[in-house]
């Protein structure tokens, strides 16, 4: 079985939508302080945007932890 990490980031656009930013495997001991800081650091400067609509505002933050079990059909 495998098992992948993702940080997955959420923030507002300008017009009011929620864009999503995931970082796969983050470190095991990020805090929630470094989280948010760097999810501001990409608000404040306009690092992405959604077809030109700018994020304005950091929604959430979760670390999502995906268990992957494959099976042998042949």
């Amino acid at each position: 079985m495998e098992t992948k990490k993702r940080l997955v980031m959420s923030f507002k656009t300008e017009l009011g939508k929620k864009v999503s930013i995931s970082v796969d495997e983050p470190r095991e001991d990020i805090s929630q302080g470094e989280i948010k800081n760097a999810m501001q650091t990409i608000v404040d400067k306009k690092v992405f945007s959604d077809n030109g609509d700018d994020l304005i505002a950091c929604i959430d933050a979760r670390v999502v932890e995906t268990n992957t079990q494959e099976f042998d059909l042949a």
